[in-house]
């Protein structure tokens, strides 16, 4: 158990918003963060939660097949108790190599579920550079899509890689549909809390490949408490409530598809509307139909979006969030989306798989004002620029960001 420095705990505010309480914490002998007083000890009980409080919600949504957060629970226990079956239990490594599905996040929750360590992959990887992340890792198993099975190594090549289930069919693995309905009808339904539920918050629940232009990719391993953190962090600043219903167009697999969309609309209660591949006219029209109430993109997307005929007219007076990050959003962007959907809110968002999300984010209304800023350090982040001896630079000055916080 981490250590806590007793201090009062008291609610605060961010640009105005009310977050969370928060206090300081020494998660080990040598590190103390500011942390959110009352959070969700681990990503299982985020969907746990979501299934007591409103279980007959609409929480996925794809190619127009919609689940509630009670036939989410059922679909992840039972792939869940099909997988430690299998052998699969707390700290083994299971790859996720799909695209945006919902086959996705049942796998996900299962593997959270079993105390299991979940290993997204993108869907671009080649096989060399999958071999490769499967062995750092020591993957045990992987979950992939059927027209991805050329690029799954063979035992060779990935010795601790046991199992192989597809969604779909393909020579030498076997069928995700298979394994979810191998265990008794009953048996993994009625464990809605398993014994082997992670109850260590600083345990890895997510590890995320990360690269820059050189080197081979790095696994940030993300603990529940990182998740958690990042997650609040978005619910608070970002005001989001029950009800909303937000677009995943960006991949599950990658930070932001994952926490910013998947886990903040557990927490929240919302809805994930998954988008398989994003076309720009496609999109507009699902935004429409669906009600989306917030999404999180690269500017270019909603640069294509605006270029969408029709745009204008399209029924978009729900959305009332549009995070982004990647890049700036350029003022043209900015102004055309102000005067077509006038009930949207544009927030930056900026961070990094490492920092498990946001570190910083811009106040709702100052982005026009702001277009070149990032925002303003989130309620748990600490951020201090420094020069290449390690001493903090003064105002204006430029330097490294060095990031500490709960998140990271």
């Amino acid at each position: 158990m981490p250590v806590r420095v007793p201090q009062r705990d008291a609610m605060n505010h961010w640009q105005g918003y009310p977050v969370p309480a928060t206090r300081i914490e020494a998660p080990s002998a040598d590190r103390m963060v500011r942390a959110f007083a009352q959070r969700p000890q681990s990503v299982h009980a985020m969907l746990a939660r979501a299934v007591r409080e409103c279980g007959a919600h609409e929480a996925l949504v794809c190619e127009g097949q919609r689940w509630t957060y009670s036939e989410l629970d059922e679909q992840a226990s039972r792939i869940a108790g099909g997988l430690a079956a299998r052998g699969v239990g707390p700290g083994d490594r299971i790859a996720l190599f799909m695209g945006n599905r919902a086959e996705f996040v049942f796998v996900f929750f299962a593997v959270q579920r079993l105390g299991a360590v979940a290993v997204p992959i993108g869907v671009r990887e080649v096989r060399a550079g999958l071999t490769f992340l499967l062995n750092q890792c020591t993957a045990k198993a992987i979950v992939f899509d059927a027209d991805l099975a050329p690029r799954i190594p063979d035992a060779q090549e990935v010795p601790t890689l046991t199992l192989r289930i597809v969604v779909g069919s393909a020579p030498g693995a076997e069928a995700l549909a298979d394994v979810a309905s191998s265990v008794h009808r009953a048996a993994p339904v009625a464990a809605r809390e398993p014994a082997n539920e992670p109850t260590n918050e600083h345990a890895t629940a997510v590890i995320l490949y990360t690269s820059g232009t050189t080197g081979h990719p790095k696994g940030a391993m993300l603990t529940h408490f990182n998740l958690a953190h990042s997650v609040l962090h978005y619910a608070a600043c970002m005001q989001l409530r029950a009800g909303d219903r937000s677009a995943l167009a960006v991949p599950a697999s990658h930070v932001t598809g994952l926490v910013a969309i998947i886990l903040a609309m557990t927490h929240v209660g919302g809805t994930v509307i998954i988008v398989p591949a994003f076309k720009a006219a496609d999109f507009v029209a699902l935004m429409a139909r669906e009600r989306i109430t917030h999404t999180l993109m690269v500017p270019a997307m909603y640069t294509l979006c605006l270029m969408t005929p029709g745009f204008a007219q399209a029924a978009l007076m729900n959305w009332r969030i549009g995070g982004f990050g990647g890049a700036p959003m350029p003022v043209a962007t900015i102004d055309a989306l102000g005067a077509t959907v006038p009930n949207l809110v544009l927030i930056n968002a900026y961070g990094a798989t490492e920092t498990t999300s946001p570190v910083t984010m811009m106040p709702a209304g100052l982005t026009r004002e702001h277009a070149d800023s990032v925002g303003v350090a989130l309620p748990c982040a600490q951020i201090v620029v420094m020069d290449e001896q390690g001493v903090e630079v003064p105002v204006g000055e430029t330097g490294e960001l060095w990031i500490a916080g709960p998140m990271v």
